[in-house]
């Protein structure tokens, strides 16, 4: 069965490698939306505008399917290859790092690069909190009135989120539970007499 688990950082944190005069600051940051990141990358830009360059890699998507790098002007291959690298080491999505380089003077040679970035990028995540997620999936359900204490017992023990509860002669619940769970709920769900119910979202 396809786990519903997947594994991200609870907040920002930053790496730092220094190599010949250059110094590379890593920045991790979640990202649970990719119109973010764009924004994130803009505010690091501005942040170090004397930085040479800004290489990054993301990964979103709870199957990790969706991912970017970029070099930034660096020799192909050796900056957002090995920061994507670091993330997939540690299993990660629903995560940006962005490593700005400020050039000390001497070239690192590509071997040299490809350390650097990976070592920032690898410290930005040590220094990160890493942390379990659940993808969840979100109902609205209806059923009739009369209904109401077998629904809330299934509710109850199966631990399901509930909000914008409108009790009326049919009764509506906006609900969440574990993708994993989907099938033995909806199978109780099925057992209620005028039970109808919405799926909105998988996130």
């Amino acid at each position: 069965m396809e786990s519903d688990i997947y594994y991200t950082i609870k907040a920002q944190s930053h790496g730092l490698y220094k190599e010949k005069g250059s110094r590379f600051i890593a920045y991790a940051t979640q990202i649970t939306d990719p119109e973010e990141i764009k924004s994130v990358i803009e505010n690091i830009r501005k942040e170090h505008h004397e930085a040479r360059h800004h290489c990054f890699a993301y990964m979103t998507g709870h199957e990790r399917l969706t991912w970017r790098v970029s070099d930034d002007g660096e020799p192909s291959g050796t900056g957002g290859k090995p920061i994507l690298g670091q993330i997939n080491s540690y299993g990660l999505t629903n995560i940006l790092i962005v490593v700005s380089r400020y050039f000390g003077g001497q070239l690192l040679g590509v071997s040299g690069l490809i350390n650097a970035y990976r070592t920032a990028a690898a410290a930005s995540i040590q220094n990160a909190e890493i942390i379990e997620c659940t993808l969840q999936e979100y109902y609205e359900i209806t059923y009739p009135y009369d209904s109401m204490n077998q629904v809330m017992k299934i509710l109850k023990e199966e631990n399901i989120s509930q909000s914008n509860h409108s009790f009326d002669l049919l009764c509506r619940i906006s609900l969440n539970f574990r993708k994993s769970a989907r099938e033995r709920i909806l199978e109780r769900f099925k057992r209620i007499e005028g039970m109808n119910w919405l799926f909105i979202e998988t996130r």
